[in-house]
């Protein structure tokens, strides 16, 4: 639909109604000072000068593609088929706004209802959102769930194993109703069974955790539920296209980065938040949740379902303060979940898996250094014999980034490192990976 201005006719009746003759006359509530402030802005650049500007800030980022990459910990460098950027970025669906009117929206909705079907297959849950702003704060919303769900339940229970910049989005999220949050390592069942039975709201459990380790589910949500708190399980929908889904082991609500579906790394986002949940939790999932509905002569359209709009804007009625999605995010992640389908996405996990693990072993056969032990997925634990940050400087000078040096996040572990591998990496980048190691401790 185009945009048409007002004309100066409509300006003036306008002005009528008002009661005003002029603008300015709209912002005498504000305090003359304020009205309008002269900004400290320097001389306008030509087009060319803007250019080139842009151009010298550009060079100082570090693209994927000039280096041997190994770094993870949340934004992940898979490969996108062109035909994810070339369908994606069609006018259609760059200009697309809003699905709420459904006669004008049916390609945007039918592309919701097809992303909401695979990710549901995927997850092994019944009822999926159009997406949230990122992984964290889709975690977060499905915190706050359980505990607008479990009225008078406080206690959340989360994995050591959980990104600390989610937890960070978590504390903030929840900063206004007072949660009791506790901290757990080990089994979620042994976790869930222990405390109180009458203050559980939740526990999650990531599925693989930041560090790449793979948990064991089992039996984790009778035990939760025995509680009465609800199942959250977070991790990397790459890995459940080789696993089993977080739904086979009794999940209440499953949430996840989407970045890697199809998604570029640009820097840090815009990022995707999957979430999908049981049918008992569908009236309380926030978010847009389309459906296939038919008319009256029986031809199939799509439609918004099961929410009004108006619960997305009830201020403290609300289910959520989500009322937008990453519609083009979510629109990358469906096409490239089709174009891979369940057997390609399935070879993308494998490769991730064998290729991980051969560059573990790899580095555990350099002397002196420890790979972390346990089951993992695309990302795994190094100790270094010395510190990490210095080795990752050198062997950046290399061109190759080597993971994630975790004193970053935890000071007093100065000398591991978190490392990432996926399809994208050959044999030839991880033999230099392991090469370059050896070399700076010789």
């Amino acid at each position: 639909m185009p945009f048409i201005a007002v004309t100066p006719e409509q300006r003036t009746a306008m002005f009528q109604v008002l009661g005003i003759k002029a603008m300015e006359e709209l912002f005498r509530e504000l305090p003359e000072g304020l009205r309008f402030p002269e900004l400290s802005l320097d001389e306008g650049l030509s087009e060319l000068e803007v250019i080139r500007e842009l151009s010298a800030l550009a060079e100082k980022n570090t693209p994927t593609d000039t280096c041997r990459w190994f770094l993870g910990a949340g934004a992940y460098d898979h490969f996108i088929p062109a035909a994810v950027g070339a369908l994606a970025s069609r006018s259609e669906f760059t200009t697309a706004y809003t699905p709420y009117q459904s006669e004008v929206s049916q390609g945007t909705l039918q592309s919701i209802f097809e992303y909401q079907s695979m990710i549901a297959e995927l997850t092994g849950m019944e009822v999926v959102n159009a997406g949230h702003y990122d992984g964290a704060t889709a975690l977060a919303e499905g915190v706050l769930m359980a505990l607008k769900n479990n009225q008078g339940r406080k206690r959340v229970l989360l994995p050591s194993g959980l990104h600390p910049e989610y937890r960070l989005v978590l504390d903030t999220y929840l900063g206004a109703f007072e949660p009791v949050i506790e901290t757990y390592t080990g089994s979620p069942a042994v976790a869930a069974s222990a405390g109180s039975s009458h203050d559980l709201a939740c526990l999650v459990s990531c599925y693989p955790d930041f560090f790449g380790c793979i948990p064991d589910l089992e039996g984790a949500a009778p035990a939760i539920h025995n509680r009465g708190g609800i199942f959250i399980v977070h991790g990397d929908p790459i890995m459940w296209g080789l696993f089993k889904s977080p739904g086979s082991f009794g999940a209440d609500l499953v949430t996840a980065e989407g970045q890697s579906l199809g998604n570029e790394l640009n820097y840090g986002g815009p990022f995707l938040g999957i979430m999908a949940a049981s049918r008992e939790l569908m009236r309380r999932i926030p978010g847009r949740i389309a459906g296939e509905a038919r008319d009256s002569q029986g031809r199939r359209g799509y439609v918004l379902t099961l929410s009004a709009r108006e619960q997305h804007i009830r201020r403290e009625k609300a289910v959520s303060n989500i009322c937008s999605n990453q519609g083009l995010a979510m629109l990358r992640a469906c096409i490239y979940l089709a174009l891979t389908g369940k057997q390609g996405l399935r070879a993308i996990g494998e490769l991730c898996w064998h290729k991980s693990h051969y560059a573990a072993a790899q580095i555990a056969g350099l002397k002196g250094f420890q790979v972390a032990a346990g089951a993992f997925f695309k990302e795994f634990l190094v100790t270094l014999p010395g510190n990490a940050e210095e080795a990752a400087e050198k062997l950046f000078q290399n061109r190759i980034v080597p993971g994630l040096p975790l004193s970053r996040y935890y000071p007093d572990r100065p000398k591991e490192l978190l490392v990432c591998v996926t399809e994208k990496n050959t044999r030839e980048d991880i033999d230099a990976l392991v090469r370059a190691l050896e070399e700076v401790y010789r």
